[in-house]
C-alpha cells in the first residue's frame, strides 16, 4: 500500500526535487502563501517522476503499452524512415502523454534492439500530425520473439526538453521493461506488423499493462 501511495521516482527527478525544495523553503521565508504554492510544485514534481511497478502479462501475443497517456491515433502507415523501414507497411499506435502522466516509457514486446537512432528536433505540441516529423525524438528498433520488426519512437513536446535513452544497442528485452523516460509533456508512438489493435482513439493506456495489439 505504501507504494501504491508513494511510488519511488525516476532517478531523472532527484535534482528537480531538491530544486523545487529549494525554491519552497526560499518561498516559505516570504510568506506562508507563496510557501504553500511551493509545496504544491514539490509534490508534483515528485509525483511527474514516479517509476511504480506494473504488472507484465509477459506474453509474446501481445504488445503492451510504452506510455502512460490517451490514445490518440490508431492507423496504417509507411514504417519509419529513419529506421529503415519506409518500404513496409506498419499499424501505428500514437499515445500522449500530458504533464501529469507518468514519462516512464517501457518496451511493449520482448526482443532484441537491433538499433538505437536519435534526431534532434524542434518542441511542437506532440499531439500534433508533424511532431512525428519535426520534433526531437529517439527511435528504438526491435525485433520481437517471432521477427517480426517493433518500432518504439519517444517524442519530445511542447514543454519537453530532454528524451532519455536507457537502453542499449543488441540489448535483450523482456516486455515491459523500461527503457527510457521523457522529460514532461510528450508522446511515444508504437510501429507494429503482424498484429491486430486492440484500443481506440480516446482509451487511457497504462504504460506496461494496458494491451495495445494481439497477434
Amino acid at each position: 500500500m505504501f507504494n501504491k501511495i508513494f511510488p519511488k521516482i525516476h532517478t531523472e527527478g532527484y535534482k528537480f526535487l531538491v530544486i523545487a525544495g529549494f525554491v519552497t523553503i526560499i518561498l516559505l521565508s516570504f510568506s506562508s502563501f507563496l510557501g504553500t504554492i511551493g509545496l504544491l510544485l514539490t509534490v508534483w514534481v515528485y509525483y511527474f517522476f514516479r517509476d511504480p511497478e506494473r504488472v507484465i502479462i509477459e506474453d509474446d501475443n501481445y504488445l503492451v503499452s510504452p506510455a502512460d497517456g490517451e490514445v490518440i491515433k490508431v492507423e496504417e502507415v509507411d514504417g519509419p524512415k529513419e529506421v529503415g523501414l519506409s518500404d513496409k507497411k506498419f499499424k501505428k499506435i500514437s499515445i500522449f502523454m500530458n504533464v501529469f502522466d507518468c514519462h516512464v516509457n517501457r518496451t511493449p514486446c520482448s526482443g532484441k534492439v537491433e538499433e538505437i537512432l536519435y534526431k534532434p528536433g524542434k518542441f511542437f505540441n506532440a499531439s500534433l500530425d508533424k511532431a512525428s516529423e519535426d520534433n526531437e525524438r529517439n527511435y528504438y528498433k526491435i525485433k520481437d520473439n517471432s521477427g517480426n520488426d517493433i518500432v518504439v519512437v519517444q517524442i519530445a513536446g511542447l514543454v519537453a526538453r530532454r528524451i532519455v535513452c536507457e537502453t542499449n544497442n543488441g540489448q535483450d528485452l523482456n516486455q515491459g521493461d523500461r527503457i527510457g523516460m521523457i522529460r514532461f509533456g510528450s508522446r511515444a508512438d508504437v510501429y507494429y506488423e503482424n498484429y491486430d489493435p486492440l484500443v481506440k482513439v480516446g482509451q487511457k493506456a497504462i504504460s506496461g499493462e494496458t494491451l495495445l495489439a494481439k497477434k
